[in-house]
């Protein structure tokens, strides 16, 4: 028996513990690992470079609703699989997979409840379920929210993140585009107003429709924003885009943004914006 054997009963204190795989983020900005609590701690935006990470509804509700406190509004439900769609995967079968990584049953959730002392209904895209992309469950989930804001005589404020229309839909994803145009007309017959907060990143036909039908347009910093991607804009007009043509800040001094404001000033912001469009104003901070 060798002197490692006759020793490792005395060392069995010394077993490496498992660490938590969630205990440090890679910033997707500046390549720097945050602690997670501390990024959390910091509204998901890098502590160091401040990169706005991607966040779902829950910490967006949060964040942007008084106190934290919210009332969900349910979401019609809609037929799962009406082209019977099969890549790689079925369609279904990439359903259920988002369901469980997001525990969101869409990629768009609403909620009702008060920004700086002023009610609203807000609507949020949740990126991490299938890119946030436009089917017909997004499309129900948007009318659902505005349909609820102008019940009850409130703005509706939509945080729009989205890499376009769901391919597995076909032409049924498509027709939420008219169909969410609809909702915003109506809202703006009301007299209602309707913010759009454009995070990244925005693209396709969430861009072409009711992301850029706001009366309002808030972009987060860095946010990518467009309709095709720079390479097959280039392609197509066979011309180099300026650097960065396609983000927030730039889209800003071009006039397609209204403004560009961090994420720790947003919730005031929102406040500061639906107290002038609806005449109530805000609490003060």
């Amino acid at each position: 028996m060798s002197w490692l054997e006759r020793i490792r009963p005395a060392l069995s204190f010394l077993t490496k513990k498992e660490t938590p795989d969630n205990l440090w983020t890679k910033c997707r900005g500046c390549g720097q690992m945050n602690f997670h609590r501390e990024l959390v701690d910091n509204m998901n935006v890098c502590p160091r470079c401040e990169f706005h990470e991607r966040i779902g509804p829950k910490e967006r509700f949060q964040q942007v609703f008084d106190g934290g406190k919210y009332e969900r509004l349910a979401i019609p439900s809609v037929t799962e699989d009406p082209l019977k769609f099969r890549d790689q995967k079925k369609y279904t079968d990439r359903i259920k997979a988002a369901r469980g990584a997001t525990g969101e049953p869409e990629a768009f959730a609403v909620a009702e409840g008060q920004i700086e002392g002023i009610s609203a209904v807000v609507g949020v895209q949740n990126f991490a379920y299938m890119g946030g992309s436009m089917g017909m469950g997004v499309g129900e989930a948007f009318i659902a929210g505005a349909e609820a804001a102008l019940d009850s005589r409130v703005p509706y404020v939509v945080f729009t993140a989205a890499g376009g229309a769901r391919m597995q839909e076909g032409l049924l994803s498509l027709m939420q585009m008219p169909r969410a145009t609809v909702l915003t007309s109506l809202l703006r017959e009301a007299g209602l107003p309707y913010i759009v907060v454009i995070t990244d990143p925005t693209t396709g036909g969430v861009t072409a429709s009711y992301a850029m039908l706001g009366d309002v347009h808030i972009a987060e910093p860095g946010a990518l924003i467009g309709f095709a991607g720079q390479r097959v804009i280039e392609q197509t007009i066979r011309e180099k885009l300026p650097e960065g043509f396609q983000r927030a800040e730039y889209l800003h001094e071009h006039g397609m943004v209204d403004m560009v404001v961090h994420r720790k000033r947003l919730k005031a912001q929102l406040g500061s914006l639906l107290g002038v469009l609806t005449n109530a104003p805000a609490k003060a901070a």
